[in-house]
């Protein structure tokens, strides 16, 4: 459920206190599996919401809040003929798409040995910013980044900082995939809400309670299960998907802080996110990978992987406009807890990661503490 509020200071303790939990509980329906984010980023689904699925990690991560309603779901036309998805053929679409990306992402990274992930997401946001644009201009899927009252100082104050955060995200989030495997990253993503609760309790945004301190520490002791379970752990990798975490975080709780009673899709989030993140992160290539992928993009990865891949992430998009309208929350938590447990299973038979069963125990733990996180939000 979505709250606009009036955040503005208030003699009654009442009412800031109940502002605090409204704020809350738009932030619950904000979280992430991570997500791109990642594909990476990580999903937050509860009613008409969901987290925006990075455009390189097909995690769901959420730049902007969404509520579609089902009247309002975009519909396709064929000709004459309406199609209007279902949440039977869109569920399953969105899954795929969704470990597609990460499991491509960790396939140029590794098998294809283009280790540049820098490179990669600039070329996912640059795709991302001249798509969003083309069906802006040629379709209705847009409309709501039309419609968004998106102005020169809103842009500096809100965009400008959560496109700097949202850009450490993804290329930290995709950096991790160097050194650690899908199904371990996958776990530790389990994290992210327990580091969104604990902003929420410094900023004072959400009051501790029983509830929430016993979710905390569930999936706290489910993901220090599987790392202490974790055959191939190494210290770089886990340090940097620890910050990718932080950066998610921070970036979900100053999108509730920052854009409140903005209403943008995926794809309009997207289209506004996509361009100040893009020039972000091609101004980091010179100092963090030079040349190097320029001149063996085409050898090791080829035109058909680079846009097969960059397409891949670019429907995923797509799809969860169409997934944000149509499921109740109880589905879509389910759909995003089926995702990870298939990208977790999906690493084991591609790239044979190894689990042991310390780290199924712990992170069905975690899946549980985050199953009953997200159905239950902050009642």
């Amino acid at each position: 459920m979505s709250h606009t509020i009036d955040i503005s200071p208030s003699d009654d303790v009442g009412s800031q206190k109940h502002a605090r939990l409204l704020v809350h509980d738009d932030i619950l329906q904000h979280l992430t599996d991570t997500r791109i984010s990642d594909g990476g980023p990580d999903v937050g689904l509860e009613d008409y919401s969901i987290s925006l699925p990075t455009p390189v990690t097909a995690s769901i991560s959420t730049p902007a809040h969404v509520s579609l309603k089902p009247s309002s779901i975009p519909a396709i036309h064929v000709g004459g003929s309406k199609i209007q998805p279902t949440t039977a053929v869109i569920v399953p679409i969105w899954i795929l798409f969704s470990s597609s990306v990460i499991i491509y992402n960790n396939y140029i990274y590794n098998t294809l040995n283009f280790r540049y992930p820098v490179f990669l997401v600039s070329w996912h946001l640059i795709f991302a910013a001249l798509g969003t644009r083309v069906l802006a201009k040629t379709s209705t899927l847009l409309d709501a980044a039309k419609d968004a009252p998106i102005t020169g100082a809103i842009y500096m104050r809100a965009i400008a900082p959560i496109a700097l955060l949202f850009a450490g995200s993804l290329v930290l989030s995709n950096k991790a995939y160097l050194y650690l495997s899908v199904s371990f990253i996958q776990m530790l993503k389990a994290f992210n809400p327990v580091a969104i609760l604990l902003i929420s309790f410094t900023f004072r945004i959400q009051s501790p309670s029983t509830r929430l301190l016993f979710i905390v520490l569930a999936i706290s002791f489910g993901v220090c299960l599987a790392s202490y379970g974790e055959l191939r752990f190494d210290l770089r990798g886990f340090i940097i998907q620890a910050m990718a975490v932080c950066f998610e975080s921070c970036r979900l709780v100053m999108i509730q802080i920052l854009l409140q009673g903005m209403k943008m899709d995926p794809l309009a989030s997207l289209h506004w996110y996509a361009p100040p993140c893009a020039l972000l992160t091609i101004s980091l290539l010179p100092i963090t990978e030079g040349l190097a992928p320029f001149m063996n993009v085409i050898d090791q990865v080829g035109l058909f992987h680079l846009l097969a891949n960059a397409m891949t992430a670019f429907l995923l998009n797509i799809a969860a406009v169409w997934l944000v309208g149509i499921g109740g929350g109880l589905v879509l938590t389910l759909a995003g807890v089926f995702k990870d447990i298939l990208l977790v299973t999906g690493s084991v038979l591609i790239f044979h990661s190894d689990i042991t069963s310390i780290q199924v125990i712990g992170y069905t733990i975690a899946l549980a503490g985050l199953i009953v996180f997200k159905t239950t939000g902050s009642k």
